[in-house]
């Protein structure tokens, strides 16, 4: 049995204890637990096994997390996809992953129909709402005998794309999950009397790690929300008493404006954490003083299950820092050659530790790069101080980071690129008020254009938060010795408006 499977099964022989607060619906763990029973009873009775490839493309919902666990009782590998990407986004992890069955709302179930004749390794597809996947949670005894699983075999794979433009499949094992929730709940201090507000999207990773294995592994209660607002935020906080949240720097961004025009208590929540995205330090200034809310700002990676760093709940908390490494990790700054730097040097961040990845889904060349010696290589560039904090001075070379999610260049560009009229793009990221960055786009067209244009081709092929928020003409892009567009003086000539 998978190590958070046998979390879910203890959590719940206590048969009372509430689970989560879904839709004015409450369950227990017993429920949530006889549920993902089901689902594993009738996926390995409709001839799926241990090994195969499921994809989640699934809002946030108690069913979410049902469905999840049942997936790894019977001994399947979950692949969660955004349900705001494209017929080519979806495409393509359906074809990379050799997927068996597909799980989805009932929004994307046209895209999957379409897409099964290009799959012929897809076998089963189940729709939410609809009677088929009812049944799948709902008929059965609520009893399963779960599969023999190895703590090294893999329990997802989660696309991120990379620099190539090609997203990479990041395999994380049973071990990285569950060891990443246990030290992330230790390092934040949740424990039973805590209640968690579910607000981040359940198919990221931070959220899977912090909103849905952690509270598992510490039997604590899932306040789960559709999606974020935070008028909705705030009522539910207020309805279930609330004591932790963990968000992205948008979010606290929309509840310090939202509670300064509307003000009203915040008084249950403890304490929250911060990932995804560097948290302006004023806003963690601000938090504080007017709500004497603590925020531990942290760091984490796909390929690190999650969090890697945290600022302590009792301790000091190093406004712009992430904090230092949580239990059982390591990290080190580290030159080009991979040698440490010295105190308050910048360099490479990489770690090591039951946190991190196997490898990236049939890419091995990939996987070399990343994977060294049993240390990842994140890319990010950073500093630690004398007592170990680290700050992160940038992201990824090119990295934009809008509302949390990773948007890389050279998604974008490729798809600017297959529009007839485009000859050149660079894409770079701006700084947003609300969203932290925004995308911004450069091209050279073969003739006239509008910006209107562009834009509706982009919205055609990107998800929502990818497409450029604005597109600026150039009659040419600068460029290197070598001809390499050169993003750093992007902004530097007269732009031509569409």
């Amino acid at each position: 049995m998978s190590l958070l499977s046998h979390e879910l099964e203890k959590a719940a022989e206590s048969s009372n204890k509430i689970a989560y607060s879904f839709d004015n619906r409450e369950g227990t763990f017993q429920q949530v637990n006889a549920h993902a029973n089901n689902v594993a009873q009738n996926l390995t009775n409709a001839g799926l096994k241990k090994g195969d490839h499921f994809v989640m493309i699934m809002g946030n919902s108690v069913e979410f997390i049902e469905v999840l666990y049942g997936i790894w009782k019977m001994g399947g590998i979950v692949i969660p996809i955004n349900p705001t990407y494209t017929k080519n986004e979806i495409r393509y992890i359906l074809q990379n992953a050799n997927v068996k069955c597909v799980l989805t709302i009932p929004q994307v179930l046209p895209i999957i129909a379409e897409l099964q004749e290009e799959v012929p390794s897809i076998k089963h597809v189940y729709a939410m709402n609809e009677e088929a996947f009812s049944r799948l949670l709902k008929v059965g005894t609520g009893q399963f005998s779960p599969v023999s699983m190895d703590k090294d075999e893999t329990a997802v794979i989660l696309y991120t794309s990379g620099t190539t433009g090609k997203p990479k499949g990041a395999m994380l094992t049973h071990e990285n999950l569950y060891r990443n929730a246990v030290a992330t709940g230790n390092a934040l201090d949740v424990d039973e009397s805590d209640i968690v507000i579910v607000a981040l999207p359940m198919f990221h990773i931070f959220a899977l790690t912090v909103c849905v294995n952690m509270p598992i592994v510490k039997r604590t209660k899932m306040v789960i929300m559709r999606q974020f607002s935070p008028k909705d935020f705030l009522r539910l906080i207020e309805e279930h008493k609330v004591t932790f949240f963990g968000g992205v720097p948008t979010m606290y961004n929309f509840i310090y404006h939202y509670l300064k025009e509307n003000p009203k208590t915040f008084s249950t929540i403890t304490h929250c954490a911060s990932g995804g995205a560097s948290l302006p330090v004023a806003i963690l200034e601000n938090f504080q003083k007017d709500f004497n809310i603590t925020i531990q700002e942290g760091y984490g990676i796909s390929e690190g299950a999650g969090v890697v760093t945290l600022n302590p709940r009792h301790g000091t908390i190093k406004a712009g820092t992430v904090g230092y490494a949580i239990e059982g990790i390591e990290t080190r700054i580290v030159n080009d050659n991979g040698e440490d730097v010295g105190v308050g040097e910048v360099g490479e961040l990489i770690c090591r530790g039951p946190n991190i990845f196997k490898g990236y889904y049939q890419m091995p060349e990939e996987t070399k790069t990343t994977l060294r010696d049993g240390w990842l290589y994140t890319g990010d560039l950073a500093r630690k101080d004398e007592d170990g904090y680290i700050t992160i001075v940038d992201r990824k070379k090119d990295l934009i980071i809008v509302g949390g999610y990773n948007v890389y260049p050279r998604e974008v560009e490729e798809v600017l690129y297959t529009h007839d009229l485009v000859i050149e793009a660079g894409v770079m990221g701006e700084a947003d008020e609300n969203y932290g960055q925004k995308v911004i786009a450069y091209i050279v067209t073969k003739e006239n254009i509008s910006e209107e244009n562009i834009l509706a081709y982009c919205k055609q092929h990107l998800a929502p938060y990818k497409v450029p928020a604005k597109i600026y003409f150039r009659t040419a892009l600068p460029k290197t010795s070598s001809g390499k567009i050169l993003k750093k003086n992007l902004g530097n000539d007269e732009s031509q408006e569409g």
